[in-house]
């Protein structure tokens, strides 16, 4: 990857919040950045792969990152890990441990929450990790505060050494805004120093390290109440004040200009005085909070009398006219979000050619005789329509664990049934290979779908260990799969690598393995279709005056293949059977050829020979 013309310092750039920290990141002169890529955080490494002197990694998942960011911690570089909000979960053992040891270099972990859920499984409220960790939360409300909280975390961060969590939302991740630029620091690396009563965290160790942490947190508690992070805006208009942060503080400014704002930025640890003074100046006080009453919460339990979701919704964003409806009335009652604008529907689906069609067309028709463990990616889409193959979706690895729990505990729902797990790369190698392991070593009965599209696709196609490519797209060493599930156990003639273009091979050999009494992995070998790897074919075109309507090819569920008209066909016997004539859009076509393998009478063709 080619490294960009850096900005020079002084410049007004209009910047999303992702791209706002990527700058941060670099002017701060952090050493090493790491991630794994997650929907909204993604384009934060992304774009610090374009400035130069930060060595920044996709890690195989979120835990690994923030210990790679440790480590370069240890030895007095800055260092800064990115993740959303159910990453950090995946984090949390090493994190909680960060917390006792501290940092030496700056350590900020910028943890991006999706508030309304666009493209997540949970919503999540990452301000509890500050509670719970005992880590100075900063809360920028756009790109321009993305930017200038960025490098005032360093600043927290080796000032009180610890490590600071910077929580950002889909809203302020992906708006842009404008942001002065400055330079970059350059900062000296002194090198790890032996301290085994620091580092090595035994009990005895961790212990002592506990009154440490204990002063640090009442140093930050009287920082919180005197730093400029945290403001409080007067108002003309006293019968109303608010506490609010992030997106939240604008969506307040908007909906009532004149009232007063505590505003926020550093909102763990909590400054209580500055909340009592701006409560004895307003008639009633409102926190407006995305997602969770926490602020709130502690509030009252300090004493003081204040309104939150008692008015507001629990989920989602709070926009200007969700505090309008919520206000509106003499409180109680939860406001309802403001309905979308009707659209013109368009449910999600795979894309035209995607690897995974076959697979779900196949599970598809196999669906009487399977229980199907799903996981978190593209593909957890072929839980819709027209396929219905997936029974389960939990969490990034989930289905290998789920799988076997299934396949311990059969019902009589479940009895005479195989149990498949479909996993992708990417998934896989982030948290699945642990599930696979142990299925073989507890024998379980399952058969393991292992997606190969060469790409985490669910979040644009980053590289991973099983692309060949590191994030600078320079070569790296590509994982074999099949040696890996191998590696981990499965047997030599269980493991079987299938191209899921042929749909016929990969029907049959999936047939055979989940009548296979002991566990099996079944690897599809495309890459992504949205991805450079891919090499499309010319176009196909349905011979229209020739098709039968016998509808086959609609179970491969490929957006490019559309219905033309329906007709009702009467057979011996009354019996009506459905008949659709499709044709295919050649625009959005990729002649993989797996529509050709449904068609009977073989009226799909290439464009020109049509």
């Amino acid at each position: 990857m080619d490294k960009v013309v850096v900005a020079p310092a002084g410049s007004r750039v209009l910047l999303s919040g992702n791209e706002a920290v990527a700058r941060a990141v670099w002017e701060a002169g952090t050493a090493v950045a790491a991630a794994y890529p997650g929907t909204p955080s993604t384009e934060i490494l992304e774009n610090i792969a374009l400035y130069p002197d930060v060595r920044g990694q996709w890690a195989v998942n979120e835990k690994v990152s923030l210990e790679v960011a440790i480590g370069a911690s240890m030895s007095g570089a800055r260092a800064m890990c990115a993740l959303k909000h159910v990453g950090l979960n995946v984090a949390s053992d090493a994190l909680m441990t960060l917390t006792l040891c501290g940092v030496v270099g700056g350590l900020v972990i910028v943890v991006c929450d999706d508030v309304g859920m666009s493209s997540s499984q949970n919503e999540q409220d990452s301000r509890y990790w500050g509670r719970f960790a005992h880590l100075p939360v900063l809360e920028p409300a756009d790109s321009r505060e993305a930017h200038a909280m960025v490098l005032r975390a360093f600043e927290i961060s080796e000032d009180f050494e610890a490590p600071v969590l910077v929580r950002m939302t889909t809203r302020v991740c992906h708006v842009k805004g404008m942001v002065e630029l400055g330079q970059r620091r350059e900062r000296p690396i002194p090198g790890f120093e032996v301290d085994p009563t620091r580092w090595v965290m035994t009990p005895n160790n961790a212990r002592k390290r506990l009154p440490v942490m204990a002063a640090r947190d009442r140093r930050l508690a009287e920082y919180s109440e005197t730093c400029d992070l945290n403001v409080l805006e007067e108002g003309a208009d006293r019968s109303l004040g608010f506490i609010a942060s992030g997106p939240a503080y604008m969506h307040v400014r908007e909906a009532f200009p004149e009232a007063p704002v505590l505003k926020l930025g550093l909102g763990c640890p909590l400054p209580v005085g500055l909340a009592r003074r701006l409560a004895d100046k307003v008639e009633r006080l409102v926190v407006v909070e995305e997602t969770e009453p926490l602020v709130e919460n502690e509030l009252r339990a300090a004493g003081l009398e204040v309104h939150g979701k008692d008015l507001l919704p629990a989920s989602g964003e709070l926009t200007p006219e969700v505090l309008k409806a919520g206000l509106a009335g003499d409180g109680g009652k939860e406001a309802a979000p403001a309905p979308a604008p009707a659209l013109f529907p368009r449910p999600p689906t795979l894309c035209a050619a995607c690897p995974h069609l076959s697979i779900y067309c196949c599970l598809a028709r196999l669906r009487k005789k399977v229980v199907i463990a799903g996981d978190i990616g593209c593909y957890t889409l072929g839980a819709g329509h027209p396929w219905q193959a997936l029974d389960t979706t939990i969490s990034m690895g989930a289905s290998m664990g789920v799988a076997q729990g299934l396949d311990l505990a059969r019902g009589e729902a479940g009895a005479g049934k195989a149990v498949v797990a479909v996993i992708g790369d990417s998934t896989f190698l982030h948290m699945g290979m642990q599930g696979l392991l142990n299925i073989v070593y507890n024998r379980a009965n399952v058969t393991v779908l292992l997606l190969d599209n060469r790409a985490v696709g669910m979040t644009g196609g980053q590289d991973h260990p099983g692309t060949g490519r590191d994030l600078y797209g320079a070569e790296a060493p590509r994982i074999d799969f099949a040696a890996l599930a191998r590696a981990l156990g499965v047997a030599e003639e269980r493991v079987h690598v299938v191209d899921p273009y042929r749909l016929p091979e990969l029907y049959k050999v999936l047939r055979r393995e989940i009548a296979v009494e002991e566990p099996s992995v079944i690897v599809t070998d495309r890459p992504c279709v949205l991805i450079g790897d891919y090499r499309p074919q010319p176009p196909l075109k349905v011979v229209e005056d020739d098709c039968t309507g016998c509808a086959n090819c609609l179970a491969v569920g490929c957006p490019a293949i559309v219905v033309t008209r329906r007709e009702v066909e009467l057979k011996k016997g009354g019996r009506e059977a459905p008949l659709a004539f499709v044709k295919i859009e050649s625009a959005a076509c990729t002649g993989c050829g797996l529509c050709i393998e449904t068609c009977p009478p073989k009226v799909i063709v290439p464009l020109e020979a049509a």
